[in-house]
């Protein structure tokens, strides 16, 4: 492929693959808002945010087998459609626990477009461009988080907290348009594949028990399940607590993810010097050291507005040179059940990112505590399973 075909495959796939996080974060600040309107409290509006998380890491499980027996375009129409419909019910919502359904059942859709878009990286290049290819995916993720909450914080303060979904259900039509047009299909069907719940669970099972797999998914899933402390807490820590407005808890959300996005592009040049293993190594054992120093100062009362953006500016540049060198090594052992396994990797991080942000509801509004410690216990166990994956042998590649 030239490189001018790999950038608009890049694009779109990356706009896929981002469909969800702009979903989580557009709408953080206008967390009281909704709250007031729904007559409920910031915490149970969290509970939304939880039932998005719940909703993808069930439906990627839904969406892998559907990818691998109809090919990858077929399920992400269906995708699309059922968040489209899920995002302008959303504007009818007259109480908190309406809405927590229907961001359960925007999830749904919108977790076909996580599970192709990685799915399709696996199809349409080579396994040793893959880890490239996932920070380039990275590059463009990144931008809604940038994006997403500044975004949001203006249209909320013009027009409503409502109008945030009117926007993303534009977006997922756009997607549509994009991914019909111009999206080529990577994968053959394959009307051998059962989608009996037998065969199924045997071919997760498979996926499931290979060592690079399990090590690698969970490693990355437990660096995510930190991100989804942080978004989920952060609206009540930034304006709540430390009392920033909702376009200025905006330009902070996106002045972080800029940790993100440029660790991860760095990440592309350390490659050529070290392999993606050593790479996740040394950046978790510094995620680690940085979730202990956070949590220290936390239990200590040492950390105001600055000091906290700064720990979890450090905490997402490492999470921006772990995710794509841990995702590309967990799909690497597979090309058959590319989707099964791109959709497992996918369940397991939000399906830990929805208990992070669960638990962060039963800490008190006023307090910092929940996300350092929350980050700590995570960071702490994926440092075991990397210790553990390391003592067993190498890895098949890269």
């Amino acid at each position: 492929m030239s490189k001018s075909t790999n950038f608009y495959l890049i694009l779109i796939l990356g706009s896929l693959a981002a469909l969800g996080p702009f979903s989580i974060d557009m709408y953080l600040p206008g967390f009281d808002v909704i709250a007031k309107d729904l007559n409920t409290t910031v915490p149970k509006v969290s509970l939304s945010l939880s039932g998005f998380f719940i909703g993808i890491s069930f439906g990627q499980l839904l969406y892998g087998p559907l990818l691998d027996k109809f090919g990858r375009k077929k399920p992400l129409y269906i995708g699309l459609l059922i968040y489209i419909l899920a995002s302008l019910g959303c504007l009818a919502v007259t109480d908190i626990n309406q809405l927590i359904a229907l961001r359960f059942i925007q999830a749904i859709g919108s977790c076909a477009t996580a599970v192709a878009s990685i799915a399709m990286v696996r199809d349409l290049f080579a396994v040793k461009e893959s880890p490239k290819v996932f920070a380039s995916l990275m590059l463009v993720i990144a931008v809604s988080p940038m994006l997403a909450p500044t975004a949001g914080g203006y249209l909320i303060e013009g027009l409503g907290w409502k109008y945030v979904f009117v926007f993303l259900a534009l977006m997922g039509l756009f997607l549509l348009l994009a991914t019909y047009f111009f999206l080529p299909e990577s994968y053959k069907p394959d009307p051998e594949y059962s989608l009996k719940p037998a065969p199924m669970i045997k071919k997760f099972y498979t996926v499931l028990i290979e060592r690079q797999f399990y090590t690698y998914a969970l490693i990355t899933s437990l660096s995510f399940a930190g991100l989804f402390t942080y978004i989920s807490a952060s609206p009540m820590i930034f304006m709540n607590l430390y009392g920033v407005s909702k376009t200025g808890y905006g330009w902070i959300f996106a002045m972080l993810s800029a940790a993100f996005i440029g660790s991860s592009q760095v990440n592309r040049l350390i490659l050529r010097w070290h392999s993606s293993k050593r790479i996740i190594n040394w950046a978790l054992i510094a995620q680690g050291m940085v979730s202990f120093l956070f949590l220290l100062a936390a239990l200590n009362d040492l950390l105001n507005l600055y000091s906290t953006i700064t720990f979890i500016a450090l905490f997402l540049g490492c999470l921006g040179l772990i995710n794509p060198n841990a995702a590309a090594l967990s799909l690497a052992p597979f090309s058959k059940n590319a989707g099964s396994a791109s959709a497992l990797m996918g369940a397991l991080q939000m399906g830990l990112g929805a208990l992070a942000s669960f638990a962060v509801s039963f800490f008190p509004e006023n307090s910092v505590l929940p996300m350092p410690l929350i980050m700590s216990a995570a960071i702490g166990i994926a440092l075991l399973i990397l210790w553990n994956g390391n003592k067993k042998g190498p890895v098949k590649f890269i």
